[in-house]
């Protein structure tokens, strides 16, 4: 055993040695080394809590526990190290209140570090009534005023959703730094209260508190979840004009906020500034692009990862790059993706499939997309969905309703996606029936309250025809929000009442929401049934105004209202000065038919050219352009494309009818046999047109004209 004073130099260069240690076999090793050649004399309760945190910092809580345990003089400080340890682990928290009562059965006084580990023990947990009760102690004990545990009771209360307890702790802070407004501002943030957060921001530079990289950090990740791209670009000039030199998280959400708000570009000049860019900086690239369906600028930086970059890619690194090759040819994209993903092992990944089974339904892959959902044993609700959501987007509405019930039976709860997806499906097909059963579900689970789920609701309601129904669902919601309005004004617009329709409009203006590309894809949609051209115009150059740029299916609703009101030549100018330039062949084909329904031959014919010259074969051009020679009694161009029509064995499209019998969905088209009960159906029709042909006596007689039964039914028969 060395002398004293070399003991204590030993003890004080092993206490230096405890804050770098993180491996539990140095620490252990360690300790051996201070019982072999410390004196216990030497041994006082500052070389032993040091010793317990540094186990607590390796994990080692048994550690911890079993060295408190051997102490042979513990202080307070001892008692806050290993409770500061246990407030880390949730499942652990109980043991932070065991060790209170020890401390002051062994009559010590907890002091302002004590709270801040159990307040924190209570925030982990979320058990607000223990938070509460602790919140009292801490007046009784005076640590009232200490910024430290003042700040921790913030957090408490914030964590555990209680806002108007934590905005009174906050309002009677007398020292509020600039950690006290940080967790206020991410308690915003982790409440849903967004803009609240956002608007702190004006608050505390008007205190002259200097905002830290985390107060950026945390309002530039409001920025990007409220996709509001303005006060994003303030809070970065903020951060220039203020002189803070971005860190790797700063930078991140900086990617993260312009990836969101669609402005792809920008992100790509700060990414560029990067020295060095983690594996985070490169999944917010690829996600942005994603967002904003730039599938080949998305593939451009996931080859360039793969070259420049020693990460592994992970499954969101997988996942935005599937999704965004997804409107791609899966053939070049996303089988050689679906390729690397499998030789990584990442195929068993939830998150990853169902990026798999969305890009194969975008490319009418079904079968691979039906072979990825079977491959994944333990299917989550976000797979199902993802299958519903697919089969809904190809038109095939009696799977998607399909799946859903199997998931059901399952033993799979639904959530306010699957519930989307599913409204979604009735909507389409109009069965009132599996819709009011869908909404029962919804309010069963509570996800009624969800506004996505409530705008969905109105969506279903009106397109079945139900408009009083999607009022009523509309007018149960106590504080709409943007989704919800935009789901009413788009069901007014959809059952053609523009004036209600525009009350609405204005309606969210005064509710202090900012209209977005929905909002007026609805109101031209309204404007369009109703042939309000000067309306629509208005709203045209007011989405502009408001800095919104036209997309492809606002063009299609300008487009079919100037069509629609015989402005032909004017819609043909739009088409040619849109973005899309004249090779969209969706816009041509709306003008196209309104040629057909005006009789405009001069500029059907040019127009017909304009699509065939893109697509020669393309069928639903040469029908249209059919029945434009046909409108204007020109026979033999009517001849002319029937024999074209034939020659290349041109087919529309057949369409679909449903039928809902007993909570079945039922699909029919013209000439299916593929039903599984066609040979009941068809007996049943037999039945009743001989039934007919006995009542009737093979006629009846209108107008004095007779017309036989059997040549009104001549498709039957020949069926």
């Amino acid at each position: 055993m060395p002398p004293l004073s070399e003991a204590s130099s030993i003890a004080a260069l092993v206490i230096n040695k405890c804050n770098s240690i993180t491996s539990i076999s140095k620490a252990r090793q360690l300790h051996a080394l201070i019982l072999t050649s410390v004196p216990a004399t030497s041994r006082s309760p500052y070389v032993f809590n040091n010793i317990l945190s540094m186990y607590a910092r390796c994990g080692s809580i048994q550690d911890s526990h079993i060295l408190f345990d051997k102490m042979p003089d513990r202080n307070v400080v001892s008692f806050n190290a290993l409770i500061s340890a246990y407030s880390r682990y949730h499942h652990l928290a109980h043991w932070t209140f065991h060790l209170l009562a020890q401390l002051q059965s062994e009559s010590l006084r907890p002091n302002g570090l004590t709270f801040t580990s159990l307040l924190n023990a209570c925030s982990g947990i979320k058990n607000q009534v223990l938070g509460s009760m602790l919140h009292s102690q801490c007046i009784k004990f005076g640590f009232l005023y200490d910024v430290c545990v003042q700040t921790s009771v913030l957090g408490m209360y914030l964590n555990c959703g209680v806002l108007d307890c934590a905005e009174k702790v906050f309002c009677y802070m007398y020292d509020k730094d600039s950690v006290a407004w940080n967790t206020l501002f991410f308690g915003y943030l982790e409440n849903g209260k967004t803009v609240e957060g956002l608007q702190l921001f004006g608050t505390i530079l008007r205190t002259g508190v200097v905002p830290t990289h985390f107060t950026y950090t945390t309002l530039l990740s409001a920025c990007s979840k409220l996709r509001d791209h303005l006060s994003g670009k303030l809070i970065h000039s903020k951060v220039i004009v203020s002189g803070t030199a971005p860190d790797l998280p700063l930078y991140n959400a900086m990617l993260d906020m312009y990836s969101s708000c669609g402005d792809s570009e920008t992100a790509l000049r700060i990414f560029r500034k990067m020295k060095k860019p983690d594996l985070v900086s490169w999944n917010s690239m690829l996600s942005g692009y994603a967002t904003n369906g730039d599938g080949e600028k998305a593939m451009r930086i996931f080859i360039q990862f793969g070259q420049s970059s020693h990460f592994t890619p992970d499954e969101y690194t997988f996942a935005a790059t599937i999704s965004a090759a997804g409107a791609l040819p899966a053939a070049e994209c996303g089988i050689p993706l679906h390729g690397q993903v499998e030789k990584v092992g990442l195929g068993v990944s939830v998150f990853v499939a169902s990026t798999l089974i969305s890009m194969y339904f975008c490319n009418g892959e079904v079968e691979s997309a039906q072979n990825v959902f079977i491959n994944i044993l333990d299917k989550d609700v976000i797979l199902w969905t993802e299958m519903i959501a697919g089969h809904c987007r190809i038109g095939n509405a009696e799977n998607s309703i399909r799946l859903f019930h199997d998931m059901l039976q399952e033993g799979h709860k639904a959530d306010e996606f699957t519930l989307t997806s599913a409204l979604s499906v009735c909507a389409e097909v109009a069965t009132m029936r599996q819709g009011e059963v869908i909404h029962s579900l919804a309010a069963k689970t509570g996800y009624s309250a969800d506004m996505t789920v409530c705008g969905s609701l109105v969506d279903m309601y009106a397109k079945i025809g139900n408009l009083a129904a999607a009022e009523l669902m509309f007018s149960s919601v106590t504080m709409p929000n943007l989704i919800c309005w935009n789901s009413m004004l788009g069901a007014y617009g959809y059952h053609g009442k523009a004036e209600e329709a525009f009350k609405m409009f204005n309606d969210i203006l005064q509710h202090g929401l900012k209209p977005d590309h929905v909002t007026f894809i609805s109101l031209l949609a309204a404007c369009s049934h109703c042939g309000l051209v000067n309306h629509g115009i208005y709203f045209w150059n007011k989405m502009k105004e408001n800095g919104l740029k036209p997309s492809l299916k606002h063009y299609s609703c300008m487009i079919t209202l100037l069509s629609r009101a015989g402005l032909l030549e004017e819609a043909e100018n739009v088409i040619t000065e849109s973005p899309f330039g004249v090779e969209c062949l969706q816009l041509w084909r709306i003008l196209l038919s309104s040629c057909v329904s005006k009789g405009n031959q001069i500029i059907g014919i040019r127009v017909a050219k304009q699509v065939l010259g893109m697509d020669a074969e393309d069928s639903a051009t040469n029908v249209l352009l059919s029945n434009l020679f046909a409108s204007t009694g020109r026979w033999g161009g009517v001849s002319e494309i029937r024999r074209k029509i034939r020659g290349l064995t041109l087919e529309k499209d057949p369409g679909l009818s449903w039928l809902e019998v007993l909570n079945n969905t039922h699909v029919f088209s013209s000439s299916d046999h593929t039903h599984p009960q066609y040979d009941e159906i068809r007996a049943e029709l037999h039945r009743l047109l001989a039934n007919l042909t006995q009542l009737e006596a093979n006629q009846f007689i209108l107008d004095g004209e007779a017309v036989e039964i059997g040549s009104s039914l001549h498709w039957f028969e020949s069926e």
